[in-house]
């Protein structure tokens, strides 16, 4: 029943000729990724791009060896077929998913490609009744089973230690770029912003349900605010920042954690308990916020306290003499 409503043919139903066409349009496929992750990281890491320069050549020399083959045994052209005709047959995740990837998630990508290519030939490699296409699909798979120790080696060839130093200190500074710095200008806006609100509200009113709901109020508030303005701000493309999606996370997700950790204490019934526990957490976010700084920022520790807890400190204020008043 599946058959006869799908378009799509199993991998089963294929014979030797279409199998031989599905591997060539694969590693058509593969070459142009690998190409494409070539020329993406060309800019910015030229030792990692050669690597994937290689590896696109290297499929490229698997595709001219199937034609070849494909030629020699069958007559005419070759029909297209691709990897999304054959139903449950593997898919590339597709291109333009991968434009965030960090470098070793990109090296890691490309081993999971050969990994479940090599699974594809081996399959083919079984139901072939002919020796030289049985010879080629299982050298081939024994090639795309390498092919991560073959990465390695590329590596070794092309990226020696300045390189991979210069490359790992990219790889940081855009980590710090998409998650870091949104995260902490996340984190010191909800912790310094609700400041005023939540203790004005708590010594104005001295009820604690009321405080709380207004501290989770301006958490979320200022969370999502900080989120869609972060990723509005810049799609990263020129600026290098990386993914709009990703800082937005971070920095939604850092001011709302910074505006409740001094919001749920007042969850506690007890005006006074809570009030002393949410500003031992203020103080603990001020002195986080400033190693934050230094730990990632390079900001020298006593300026960063400085700045952040003088600057509590004064919205603090604020809050708990509007709340007197």
């Amino acid at each position: 029943m599946f058959r006869f409503l799908s378009s799509r043919k199993t991998f089963a139903d294929l014979d030797e000729r279409q199998v031989l066409a599905l591997a060539i349009s694969s590693e058509e496929d593969d070459s142009r990724i690998y190409a494409d992750f070539a020329a993406r990281l060309r800019a910015e890491f030229p030792a990692t791009a050669a690597i994937f320069d290689d590896m696109a050549a290297e499929e490229d020399g698997h595709r001219r060896r199937l034609i070849d083959l494909f030629q020699k045994r069958f007559p005419g052209p070759i029909p297209l077929i691709r990897r999304e005709h054959v139903a449950g047959y593997y898919a590339r995740r597709p291109v333009w998913l991968t434009e965030t990837l960090d470098i070793a998630a990109i090296r890691g990508e490309a081993v999971r490609m050969e990994q479940v290519a090599a699974e594809f030939y081996e399959r083919a490699a079984a139901r072939a009744s002919d020796p030289d296409q049985r010879r080629l699909l299982g050298d081939l798979a024994h090639a795309e089973r390498g092919h991560a120790r073959t990465a390695e080696g590329l590596e070794a060839t092309h990226v020696d230690e300045d390189a991979a130093a210069a490359e790992a200190e990219a790889d940081h500074r855009r980590f710090v770029l998409t998650w870091v710095q949104p995260g902490l200008a996340g984190l010191m806006d909800g912790s310094v912003s609700t400041l005023a609100p939540i203790f004005a509200t708590a010594f104005a009113t001295g009820d604690t349900m009321t405080t709380f709901q207004v501290g989770l109020a301006a958490s979320v508030g200022a969370g999502i605010s900080m989120g869609f303005t972060e990723a509005a701000s810049d799609d990263g493309v020129i600026s290098g920042r990386g993914s709009p999606v990703k800082r937005g996370i971070a920095a939604g997700v850092m001011t709302t954690l910074g505006g409740l950790g001094h919001a749920l204490p007042y969850l506690i019934p007890d005006f006074m308990t809570a009030t002393v526990i949410a500003l031992a957490l203020v103080f603990a976010e001020l002195w986080a916020i400033a190693w934050i700084q230094k730990r990632w920022m390079q900001t020298p520790f006593l300026r960063a306290a400085f700045q952040v807890v003088l600057g509590g400190a004064l919205v603090l204020g604020a809050g708990i003499l509007i709340g007197e008043f």
